[in-house]
């Protein structure tokens, strides 16, 4: 019996013969991240141990991105802790403001998660870099404390789900989506506790940045992980970086638990209305929904790619009146390259805001909070009930292209139609 990709990562881990779903391991980390949010926890308890020193200082990543630039007093307090505790541990990936972006774009950008790694993080969208052919989970901060006494973990071996999308996909639809489509095919709950992994012709043509933006939402299912093959397109994004890449592969004879197959020939771009990422329709479904707000950015699309999408329909048009858009890359480097390129100059010309890398809007936390009442359509992840702001608002999630032709017309709108 063979192993699926993410079986192979976990028995490379654990230093096991054999392994199999339901079974629990200790495992070997090679990545240990967490934010402003998370971390000062982890490093509280682990303080509490009694150990002088983290098993390893150059694989606990700490970046400050979720109320950073600090709002208040507290969250400066907060990134402050993880601050003193990179200091003090001399953690060579600590991403301070001026260097740090939103953590799921930064550490692929940096070269810090590679395929065949075991990464966990004290976030629940850490499941992204299973993009890249490695087993990425979110896990507690208590966890994690652990981890940076001895660089293990327990985990239970999942069960795998294979999601096949074959045809060919239209214009406006992309990444986000494919994985809209699923979410709202199996449910919130649909892949509790399992690893899913994607697959077919139409993944092998996606670029990197919708693979991540796949994997990224793999929690939003309740997946442990997301997971994608590595194939050429993985190998050419990942050459050059300092680590060597580990690359495996699901065997023929691999034991999936489901397999989903689908034909997404014109699947029109998919939004995800209140208040569940499940609740999914086509956006020419939603024509008559007027937004108040319009965010484009997040760990789930705030790469160049998708900011070149949205440009390309802003430009030379303006955002509607009483309509705000907040466009906030993912990283510092995607930031420059937005400048560079005009994308920047675009948004802003157009009536839009261009922001630092920030997780703030995407979780109610500021630069971006919803008031009763209002209407946000964005490219980010989650759209529960007062995710953004006001128990009384209301979010639906898209990609970049409907996001910014929501902007243009004020309303949720196919782009083709701008």
């Amino acid at each position: 019996m063979g192993y699926t990709i993410a079986e192979k990562i976990l028995l490379a881990h654990s230093g096991k013969k054999s392994i199999k779903p339901g079974e629990f391991i200790e495992a070997n980390v090679d990545v240990a991240l967490a934010n402003d949010i998370t971390a000062p926890l982890a490093i509280s308890e682990f303080k509490k141990s009694g150990f002088p020193k983290v098993f390893n200082k150059n694989k606990i990543v700490l970046v400050p991105d979720h109320f950073a630039p600090a709002k208040d007093l507290k969250s400066a307090n907060q990134c402050k802790v993880l601050a003193n505790f990179a200091k003090e541990q001399g953690i060579k990936n600590y991403f301070e403001v001026g260097l740090m972006g939103i953590e799921h774009a930064l550490l692929p950008e940096q070269g810090i998660v590679l395929p065949g790694d075991l990464i966990i993080g004290a976030d629940s969208h850490t499941c992204t870099y299973g993009a890249l052919g490695a087993y990425a989970t979110g896990m507690g901060s208590t966890d994690l404390a652990r981890a940076y006494i001895d660089g293990k973990c327990w985990l239970k071996v999942p069960a795998t789900h294979k999601y096949v999308f074959k045809g060919k996909l239209n214009k406006w639809s992309g990444g986000k989506d494919l994985i809209l489509y699923t979410i709202g095919q199996i449910g919130v709950d649909g892949a509790l506790y399992k690893v899913m992994e994607f697959a077919g012709p139409v993944i092998e043509k996606l670029g990197m940045d919708d693979r991540f933006s796949i994997s990224n939402m793999a929690i939003e299912a309740g997946g442990r992980a997301g997971l994608i093959e590595p194939d050429e397109t993985t190998k050419k994004f990942v050459a050059g970086f300092k680590r060597k890449p580990k690359f495996y592969y699901s065997d023929a004879d691999a034991v999936y638990e489901k397999i989903h197959e689908w034909d997404v020939t014109g699947l029109e771009p998919q939004v995800a209305c209140p208040h569940l990422p499940s609740n999914v329709k086509p956006v020419s479904s939603l024509k008559s929904i007027k937004v108040d707000q319009v965010v484009i950015g997040s760990c789930t699309n705030g790469r160049i790619s998708d900011l070149r999408i949205a440009a390309k329909l802003l430009k030379g048009k303006k955002v509607a009146s009483r309509v705000k858009l907040i466009v906030f890359p993912a990283t510092q480097k995607i930031y420059l390259e937005s400048v560079k390129e005009g994308l920047a100059e675009i948004f802003v010309k157009a009536g839009g805001v261009f922001s630092t890398p920030t997780c703030g809007p995407c979780l109610g936390g500021h630069m971006g909070i919803l008031a009763e009442g209002e209407v946000a359509i964005a490219t980010t992840n989650r759209n529960f009930l007062g995710r953004m702001g006001s128990p009384k608002s209301f979010v639906y999630l898209s990609n970049p292209a409907v996001a910014a032709a929501a902007a243009v017309t004020g309303k949720i709108t196919h782009p083709g139609e701008i």
